[in-house]
C-alpha cells in the first residue's frame, strides 16, 4: 500500500480529488486520534416528500473546502459546560458516547453548529428568536449568551440519532462525527452564514445525489450514504423510523489500494470488521473524480 501511495497515475488522481477537499490521505503516518464532532441533517416535509438543508463549505476552508455538507463541527470545551439544555435525550442519542455528559455535550455542539452555519435553533419557540440568536452568534457572541438573550434552551428531544462515522486512519485530521436528524422547527427558515458556508439550500436527497452524479457537487462518503438512506423516505416520521433501524456503531472506512482505489466499510471483504454497520453498498470507489457508492466485486 505504501508503494502504491508514493506514485502512479491512480495516486495522482486520488491526490487531486482529496486535495480539493482539504484531505491528505497518507497511510504511512501513524493514525491521529479522532476529535469528537456533531453533524445535523435538518429536514422538512414538502409536497409529499422530504427535503434536507445542505450547505456548501467555503472553498478556502482547510477541511472539505467547497464540498456540499450538512451543518456541523467539532465539540468545544464550552459545550460541556453549557446549562441551557432542557428535556432528556433518548437512549440512542445517549449511546453515541460512552459517557452521558459527553453525549449531551455533543447535542449542544450540534445545536451550536447548526445555528452558526444554518441559522436553525433546535430550541427556539419562534423564527424571530432563532434569527436573533443566529445574528448574535455570527457576530461573535458566545452561544450560551445568545441563547440567554432570546430566552431559548436547547431541546434534547429534538435530536434523533442517525449514524456515527470516523475519518479514515490515513487522514491526519480525523473526526468521530455523530449524525443527528432534526425536524425544522415551526416558523424557522435556514440561512447560510456566508463565512464557513457560502451557500445553503433545500433539496430532496435524491436530487442532491443526481447532481453529484452529474459532477455538480462534491460529497464526502458519509454525506452520500446519509442521502442514499434518506432518499427512501417521504416524511419525518419515516426518517425517524429509518434512523431507529440503523446501527450506531462507528463506521471507519479503510483504504483499498488499486486501480481504482476505494474506501471499504465494515462488512466489506477488505475491511477487518466483518459485520455490516450501515445499510447499502460496502465501499466507495474513486471514479471520475468522485467516491461512488458500490458493492465489492465478486471473488
Amino acid at each position: 500500500e505504501r508503494q502504491w501511495l508514493r506514485g502512479g497515475a491512480t495516486h495522482d488522481t486520488l491526490a487531486r480529488v482529496t486535495s480539493k477537499l482539504g484531505l491528505s490521505f497518507d497511510s504511512s503516518a501513524a493514525p491521529a486520534p479522532p476529535r469528537h464532532a456533531a453533524t445535523v441533517i435538518v429536514i422538512r416535509e414538502a409536497a409529499g416528500d422530504i427535503e434536507v438543508y445542505a450547505v456548501v463549505r467555503n472553498p478556502r476552508s482547510g477541511f472539505l473546502g467547497g464540498a456540499l455538507v450538512f451543518p456541523g463541527g467539532k465539540l468545544d470545551e464550552a459545550d460541556r459546560a453549557l446549562g441551557a439544555v432542557e428535556g432528556e435525550a433518548d437512549a440512542r442519542v445517549l449511546s453515541l458516547s460512552e459517557d452521558e455528559a459527553e453525549a449531551r455535550a455533543l447535542c449542544v455542539a450540534a445545536a451550536r453548529e447548526t445555528l452558526e452555519e444554518a441559522g436553525v435553533l433546535a430550541g427556539a419557540a419562534d423564527g424571530e428568536a432563532a434569527r436573533r440568536a443566529a445574528a448574535l452568534v455570527r457576530a461573535g457572541t458566545p452561544f450560551g449568551e445568545a441563547l440567554g438573550a432570546v430566552a431559548a434552551q436547547i431541546q434534547l428531544g429534538r435530536f434523533v440519532a442517525f449514524a456515527r462515522w470516523v475519518t479514515p486512519e490515513a487522514e491526519p485530521r480525523r473526526f468521530d462525527a455523530r449524525f443527528y436528524l432534526v425536524e425544522l422547527p415551526a416558523g424557522q427558515e435556514p440561512s447560510a452564514d456566508e463565512h464557513e458556508t457560502t451557500l445553503g439550500f433545500w433539496a430532496r436527497p435524491g436530487a442532491i445525489l443526481e447532481a453529484f452524479a452529474r459532477g455538480d457537487h462534491q460529497l464526502a462518503p458519509p454525506t452520500t450514504r446519509c442521502l442514499e438512506l434518506l432518499a427512501t423516505v417521504r416524511s419525518f416520521e419515516d426518517a425517524r423510523a429509518l434512523a431507529a433501524a440503523q446501527s450506531l456503531l462507528p463506521v471507519c472506512p479503510r483504504f483499498v489500494p488499486g486501480d481504482p482505489p476505494a474506501l471499504a466499510l465494515p462488512g466489506d471483504p477488505a475491511h477487518e470488521i466483518a459485520e455490516v454497520r450501515v445499510a447499502g453498498p460496502t465501499r466507495f470507489v474513486l471514479r471520475d473524480g468522485r467516491f461512488v457508492s458500490e458493492d465489492a466485486p465478486l471473488p
